[in-house]
């Protein structure tokens, strides 16, 4: 064998490595979307917020992140990512109280100053509103239609507020069906471990993810 075919056969070799690398570490897909699934992260931005928006774009997933008023307000920058990132950001309170323990004035401002600390730090007019610990009554609804929100509560509870693992993650997503939308939480280590997981799930089962339509309050096509 020549030096020209020898080399020539080497780089035939690294190039194929390099496909097979490719493909391998591509971000899990569904080749045809069967349904939509609503992924949601309640709490952010934090300190975490970086890091979870890299597993989700990382891996071709778009989710929901229902920020805090008061963190919205002290870090636009992570708004402004989330944004970038191709996510959508929604109402979750200013404080994040117990709102049905609070009077209409109260809930009021929880409300309005998320939708002021949003739009501040460069996101859109959010669209949707996820009531603190999932807790609503006549009167949280009524304020937040007001101001042109769509509550959204969950189908599927991940757990990892209790604690749960990264398998538990896991297997919480794999119950999900299309339209449903899953509880998870923007500072989760475990839930950011779990996203590469979730992903193939979804995309073994012909699900993608989706919007969350401010009609139906159902996982939709972006």
């Amino acid at each position: 064998m020549t030096f020209r075919n020898s080399r020539r056969l080497s780089l035939l070799a690294v190039a194929a490595l390099a496909v097979a690398t490719a493909l391998t570490a591509s971000p899990a897909r569904a080749a045809v979307c069967n349904g939509y699934v609503g992924l949601t992260f309640d709490d952010g931005p934090s300190s975490s917020t970086t890091a979870l928006l890299g597993a989700l774009t990382g891996n071709g997933l778009r989710a929901t992140m229902f920020n805090q008023g008061q963190y919205a307000a002290a870090s636009p920058a992570l708004v402004r990512a989330q944004v970038s990132a191709g996510m959508w950001v929604g109402n979750h309170s200013y404080t994040h109280p117990h709102l049905t323990q609070l009077g209409q004035a109260q809930i009021d401002s929880e409300i309005a100053r998320t939708q002021q600390a949003v739009v501040g730090a460069g996101g859109s007019t959010p669209v949707l509103f996820r009531p603190p610990y999932g807790e609503t009554n006549a009167v949280v609804k009524a304020v937040a239609a007001k101001y042109g929100l769509t509550q959204i509560i969950w189908d599927v509870d991940s757990q990892d507020w209790n604690g749960a693992s990264v398998d538990a993650i896991v297997q919480a997503a794999a119950r999900l069906v299309g339209g449903q939308v899953i509880l998870m939480h923007d500072w989760s280590a475990n839930t950011r471990a779990a996203v590469p997981r979730i992903a193939q799930g979804l995309a073994a089962r012909g699900l993608c993810a989706g919007r969350i339509s401010a009609t139906t309050g159902r996982a939709v096509a972006p």
